[in-house]
């Protein structure tokens, strides 16, 4: 595709809906550039690239589009950024202030919100949804599951469980996959540090944790070890310093 050629040769291209490997679908439209002959501007991620092509990245026709869709995301996005789990790590918010924006163009109506907490692992926040795909993609076609997809259309279109139900209602493994590839804030960890310090600071409350294997081999990357080192006891100390019993 266009989108691969520009990276090979480094040139930067922006993206929301693009994972790598993953889903190239054209939806976001950020990824839009301007190809010399062609009557529209096109979604590089999914325009073949070809010999002899004159493809302009940056054109004020370009910059202008790219930053129109990002408004209009904005405008329909909930602005709590200083609340977010994703706040600093935004791809959205990246975006925006890539693009120069500073203010919200287009205010009107927003999307009714839905905040989904009936499952133990995850959290579902539908007013922070930009409608990518990411998470139905990974969900269906990566880990066979199908418990997202994107249902009506238009300013009432969403990405949910099937009928607009919860995500306890569905058949789904809470694997995490879809908080994993959001670009946003609209699917994320359900957070349970503080129940956890509520439990190491209640003195008649014997705490025991339970790691997940793969931690011991992964958490040393996060204090700058290489890359699979094993942290075993360093992890158990360092547990055991927070106040956990067993």
């Amino acid at each position: 595709t266009i989108l691969d050629a520009a990276r090979k040769a480094g040139v930067q291209i922006p993206t929301l809906c693009y994972l790598e490997k993953v889903q190239a679908i054209g939806a976001c439209r950020v990824c839009l550039m301007e190809v010399e002959g062609a009557k529209t501007l096109i979604a590089s991620c999914v325009a073949p690239a070809g010999n002899g092509m004159k493809v302009h990245t940056n054109s004020r026709r370009v910059r202008d589009a790219r930053r129109t869709v990002v408004e209009l995301l904005l405008s329909d996005h909930a602005g709590d950024c200083q609340l977010c789990d994703r706040n600093g790590d935004c791809e959205l918010q990246s975006l925006a202030q890539s693009l120069g924006i500073r203010e919200i163009t287009y205010a009107g109506a927003k999307s009714r919100r839905l905040v989904d907490r009936s499952t133990p692992a995850l959290v579902r926040d539908s007013a922070k949804c930009v409608l990518c795909r990411r998470c139905v993609t990974v969900c269906g076609q990566t880990q066979g599951v199908a418990a997202l997809v994107p249902q009506n259309r238009g300013f009432a279109s969403i990405v949910g469980p099937a009928f607009c139900t919860e995500l306890s209602e569905v058949t789904c493994v809470q694997c995490g996959q879809c908080a994993a590839v959001c670009p946003v804030g609209a699917i994320s960890e359900n957070d349970q540090i503080a129940e956890v310090w509520d439990a190491l600071d209640d003195p008649k409350k014997h705490v025991v944790v339970q790691t997940a294997p793969a931690i011991r081999a992964a958490l040393g990357e996060c204090f700058g070890l290489p890359p699979g080192t094993l942290v075993t006891g360093r992890m158990v100390t360092a547990l055991r310093q927070m106040g956990f019993d067993k």
